[in-house]
């Protein structure tokens, strides 16, 4: 039995609405979305934008587009920007995003920070200076490891502490299991991050309750799986949340107070 965190990632930098119609791309089905998902028990929503064509952005308009309308729709929610590049933004360009907003919350990748150490070291400093609560993405424990030299020599404040272990990848495609979330225990046992998992494909269920099982939150969502444990198509993002929150119920775990 354990308490747990539940944050919810409804559409990530990559698929759109031909693989689900019920992804939301716009700000205002962003914001429907997360009411929804706030409603059904997710206390904080993991938020990327959208370009007019689809793509990825970082764009700091865009993204106060998207968050005025989450918080009026889901007011109490915490939100999270991201600053995951996607292939497509550089260092300088994810640096600038931070640097524009000042957000409450931000995602950043360990290794794409890696491309440019000294700007990674002015992103780590501003974050600190404009109170911006940073989750290190981790894709493995070469992540791990970088982080570990950073804390070691300053380019991270050791009070960021926070990190989510992703289990699986997108492309090339490789489902997550529950098993995998022992290779980051184990290379991170010394770090004492806080931390939460996200998983890719149809097994994110039972990978999630394995994550909140060993003491860690939950972050779920059409980011990284679509699907139904036995393969079928979720309904929306909603329907994700509360049928995980409904599990964890079944095995006695409970989720924590939110708080914005």
């Amino acid at each position: 039995m354990a308490e747990y965190r539940l944050m919810v990632a409804p559409n990530g930098a990559r698929r759109g609405r031909g693989e689900h119609p019920q992804l939301p791309v716009t700000p205002q089905q962003t914001a429907e979305t997360a009411a929804a998902c706030f409603a059904a028990g997710a206390h904080a929503l993991h938020l990327h934008v959208r370009e007019d064509d689809g793509r990825h952005s970082l764009d700091a308009g865009r993204y106060r587009e998207a968050l005025d309308a989450v918080r009026e729709s889901a007011p109490e929610m915490a939100v999270q920007i991201t600053t995951e590049s996607a292939g497509l933004y550089d260092v300088a360009a994810q640096f600038a995003c931070l640097q524009s907003l000042r957000p409450d919350a931000a995602s950043v990748s360990v290794r794409e920070m890696a491309r440019d150490a000294d700007l990674a070291a002015r992103a780590y400093a501003l974050c600190a200076e404009a109170g911006t609560q940073v989750q290190h993405i981790l894709y493995g424990p070469d992540c791990i490891a970088q982080l570990r030299v950073w804390y070691q020599d300053g380019t991270v404040p050791g009070g960021m502490r926070d990190a989510i272990f992703v289990l699986g990848q997108y492309n090339p495609p490789v489902l997550a299991r529950p098993e995998g979330l022992a290779v980051f225990r184990d290379a991170a046992a010394d770090l004492h991050l806080n931390w939460t998992v996200c998983a890719f494909g149809r097994h994110e269920q039972s990978c999630l309750l394995a994550a909140v099982a060993a003491g860690g939150d939950a972050r779920i969502g059409f980011e990284n799986n679509i699907e139904t444990p036995d393969g079928g198509l979720l309904a929306d993002n909603a329907a994700s949340v509360a049928a995980f929150v409904q599990a964890a119920k079944a095995q006695g775990h409970t989720l924590k107070e939110c708080r914005s």
